[in-house]
């Protein structure tokens, strides 16, 4: 007989870090390779991590809502082979060993050993808040084995008083192949805080799920990030839209998927980056990160309301029919919460589609660490004033209005403005006799 570790597996270059959401599987039940043990969610989506063997479910390692780091060993699985123990990657307390020299908020380092587990997120919050090992010891953990859960110290922390507890935010950040430490970074008050506020009448209170919980939390971190500023501009877009209707039946039949315009904004939007490629930056401190690579984001609804983006990758790569299929396979996943962790990575520029949902235009809030979004409100009949060579006349247009919001720190109002100006004349002189 040998045990089988099963890993939280990587899911994506910036996520550290999943939460068990719920597990398919029990001590005791037997499994099959690639049959579904569990489900997790990071901050981008929620997916099923797989059996690696196939066997008896030997142990479980974390319980349903512990957040654990990516490498970790998450469940043991009893195969039937006679071999020695398989361990795939570092388990939880080798993980803690290499980085257990954690930097304290004083700028020493904190060594800390016990025979007892800590994660390194209990770890780091323990230096960062100055506990001694001793005083760890005695925190009664709520985790598996009795193992001091991220919850508990910060309870703790709490309940001792400190002016520092609750008030950060832990994340996990890989320093090598094997060894991650945690970075302490603030949190907005206005979310994290527990409400105290009593209310009277006739008021229902719901809890805020996960997901909107996390949405909540990125745009305000967003709006703390970046020096927000967003400018309108309108396009009489007819032609573009005679076309689609023109072209849709056939497009459907010959290529086998819609046409929406979504990706005729996005093929606007490319054009445009290739031309003003600040536009597809990030800031590192005071560096400015060109990104040569275009990952369009799109803002898609999911079923409950809440928003996710996932992102069509080299979409300068993409002609039009490519885009369109791109658009709807990751649009149908979104619905239908199929996405992969890495269909919403790497995002460099983000396009929201708020006239979807019948506004004429909106304020996006940038998507981090991106440098501006672009919204499309929705597409009205208007009379407006045509200037021909012949003189002037009215006639009725359809007509939509955009607006980009972007990081005042690199963008400037005169490129900010230029770039969405553009996209407007690609849209305003699209070739209505083009073929797809």
């Amino acid at each position: 007989m040998a045990l089988v570790d099963l890993i939280m597996p990587k899911m994506g270059e910036s996520i550290m870090e999943a939460t068990i959401l719920k597990w398919h599987k029990q001590p005791g039940d037997k499994v099959n390779e690639d049959e579904t043990v569990l489900e997790i969610a990071t901050d981008k989506v929620d997916t099923e991590v797989p059996s690696t063997a196939q066997g008896t479910v030997e142990e479980l390692l974390f319980k349903v809502n512990d957040v654990v780091p990516v490498g970790a060993a998450i469940a043991r699985i009893r195969t039937g082979a006679s071999e020695t123990v398989v361990v795939q990657s570092p388990p939880p307390h080798e993980i803690v060993h290499e980085a257990k020299s954690l930097s304290g908020s004083n700028g020493k380092q904190a060594t800390m050993s016990s025979n007892r587990f800590y994660s390194p997120l209990v770890l780091n919050i323990a230096s960062n808040e100055g506990l001694a090992m001793s005083e760890l010891e005695k925190i009664p953990g709520t985790g598996n084995e009795g193992r001091v859960t991220k919850q508990d110290i910060l309870q703790y922390l709490s309940a001792k008083g400190s002016a520092n507890a609750g008030d950060t935010e832990y994340k996990f950040q890989e320093t090598g192949n094997k060894a991650q430490e945690i970075t302490v970074i603030p949190r907005p008050h206005a979310l994290e805080q527990q409400s105290t506020t009593s209310y009277s009448g006739n008021v229902e209170i719901v809890e805020m799920d996960r997901m909107r919980k996390l949405i909540a939390h990125h745009m305000v971190s967003s709006q703390h990030t970046s020096a927000h500023v967003t400018s309108f501009t309108e396009s009489d877009v007819t032609n573009l839209v005679l076309w689609r209707e023109k072209s849709k039946m056939e497009f459907e039949k010959r290529e086998g998927t819609k046409i929406t315009f979504t990706p005729l904004f996005i093929e606007a939007v490319v054009r445009c980056i290739k031309k003003y490629p600040l536009i597809n930056s990030s800031v590192d401190g005071d560096k400015i990160i060109l990104k040569k690579d275009i990952h369009i984001g799109m803002a898609t609804a999911l079923p409950n309301g809440n928003l996710i983006v996932p992102v069509i990758k080299n979409a300068d790569q993409l002609n039009l029919v490519g885009l369109a299929k791109q658009v709807n396979n990751l649009a149908d996943n979104a619905r239908t919460n199929k996405l992969r962790p890495e269909d919403t990575q790497g995002g460099t520029f983000t396009l929201t589609n708020v006239g979807t949902f019948g506004s004429l235009m909106g304020t996006p809030i940038i998507n981090q660490p991106q440098v501006a979004i672009l919204a499309v409100g929705a597409i009205k009949k208007r009379p407006v004033v045509i200037e021909t060579s012949q003189g002037d006349s009215i006639a009725i247009r359809h007509m939509m209005y955009l607006s980009l919001s972007y990081d005042h720190r690199i963008i400037d109002g005169s490129l900010g403005a230029t770039f969405l100006t553009a996209v407007a004349n690609e849209l305003q002189n699209f070739n209505p006799e083009r073929d797809f």
